[in-house]
């Protein structure tokens, strides 16, 4: 058959996919596993889940160093050797910590399981928290702080969430400099006795997984208990206090371009109307057929890209929007933002772009669950999300069924120009900008 380049091919509506589920295995420890068996690569990727974050944490940095600190030396691990062997072997590792979680995240060959897992168990289980490497580490995330304090995008974002958050609230409540001398090794280990336990372990395992690879894991993570804490207690929501700034400039007068973020909060992800208002923060600025990018980049010619989106939080949702111009086009920026707000509430969306964003969210959600790595990453969003797991069937429907009326109702509803806060930081150009 003769392909007709002339010819447009058919663009079909997407219809509703079934996502695979995980098969639980729960260790002889009781420590559950989330198993996604898929992929023909001999890879295996191990997902850690530690409930205990910076929400928990009693000074800023404590649970982010905590969890940098693991692969810094253990009683049968140094830190060359843990360094050399994930070199040797050819795996990757990576710690983190979240608002109320931290992570140990392995990927290996199959084959490699047990010598690399071997590293993560003394890790989770057995670390020294050295003071030599302890110092080493410090130092190097004071000098990127430095450098980070610097930049115009992470000074938009974080006064942003100060203004709405407030200075005292674990979401608005940054690391300062003074804070790196502040924290002890004692702290690291306080955090790491009270939360690295298997009461609060979840793990997901994803990739070639064989039952060989599910019995090493029994052996060496789920042979016997291990941590000395008891179970964390669900976290509590705190109110942030009300917000009084609508308008915030900080001024860099060497800034070559300014950064622009506003946001305002808005409903969290098990709110009735949170899967369409997704979809309608999509089609603001969510992709690179939005109104914010033909407007404000195609037409316009202000910024190479700007977004929107739903950003979670515990106990509630911001919607933000962000970018970078030329510090003369910092306030039409936001100009512009706003007569797009005012559009989407006057106006009804064509069925030609509707169809377009649909299309556009049911592919990508379409690419988020196709290899059982993105299908552990999805799974996880619902633990720290704490959403059921018809989270993914409803969120096809509700992109499915929605309405241009429906859209411009929700638009009235929660994007409401009055609502958002504006954060622009960078070299001030005109008198508006006053602090």
């Amino acid at each position: 058959m003769t392909l007709d380049r002339t010819q447009q091919p058919l663009v079909r509506p997407m219809a509703p996919f079934v996502i695979p589920e995980p098969v639980v295995h729960r260790m002889p420890n009781g420590i559950p596993v989330h198993v996604f068996r898929a992929g023909e690569e001999e890879v295996v990727r191990l997902d850690i889940m530690l409930r205990g974050g910076i929400w928990e944490q009693n000074q800023p940095l404590q649970a982010t160093f905590t969890s940098r600190m693991l692969r810094e030396g253990t009683k049968r691990f140094s830190s060359a050797d843990i360094a050399e062997q994930l070199d040797y072997y050819g795996a990757w590792l990576d710690v983190s910590a979240s608002m109320n979680y931290s992570f140990v995240t392995l990927y290996t060959l199959t084959k490699y399981f047990a010598p690399t897992l071997a590293l993560v168990t003394s890790m989770l289980t057995e670390p020294l928290f050295p003071e030599k490497e302890f110092q080493v580490v410090v130092d190097g995330n004071r000098q990127q702080y430095l450098v980070n304090r610097e930049k115009v995008d992470v000074i938009a974002r974080r006064k942003l969430n100060q203004l709405l958050f407030g200075l005292s609230h674990p979401c608005g409540r940054y690391a300062e400099l003074e804070d790196y001398d502040r924290l002890t090794t004692e702290a690291l280990r306080t955090m790491h006795r009270r939360y690295y336990n298997i009461h609060n372990c979840i793990c997901y395992l994803s990739g070639h997984v064989t039952d060989e690879i599910l019995h090493v894991l029994d052996e060496e993570l789920g042979a016997e208990a291990w941590g000395d804490g008891e179970k964390a207690l669900p976290i509590t929501d705190i109110l942030p206090p009300s917000n009084t700034v609508q308008t915030l400039f900080v001024e860099r007068s060497d800034a070559m371009q300014s950064a622009i973020r506003m946001g305002c909060f808005s409903i969290d992800c098990t709110h009735p109307d949170y899967l369409k208002t997704r979809l309608l923060i999509t089609l603001f600025g969510g992709y690179f057929g939005s109104r914010l990018m033909k407007n404000i980049r195609e037409d316009k010619g202000y910024t190479y890209g700007i977004s929107s989106g739903m950003v979670a939080y515990p106990f509630r949702n911001m919607i933000v929007v962000s970018t970078q111009a030329a510090n003369e086009y910092a306030r039409s920026v936001v100009t512009e933002v706003g007569r797009e707000i005012d559009r989407l509430q006057q106006e009804r969306v064509a069925d030609e772009e509707l169809t377009m964003v649909k299309n556009y969210t049911m592919g990508d959600m379409c690419r988020s669950y196709e290899s059982p790595f993105s299908l552990a990453d999805a799974y996880i969003f619902l633990e720290t999300a704490g959403l059921p797991r018809d989270f993914f069937r409803r969120s096809q429907e509700a992109v499915l069924d929605a309405t241009a009326d429906e859209l411009r109702d929700l638009a009235c509803k929660y994007l409401r120009k009055e609502s958002f806060t504006e954060v622009i930081a960078g070299k001030k150009c005109a008198e508006e900008f006053a602090t």
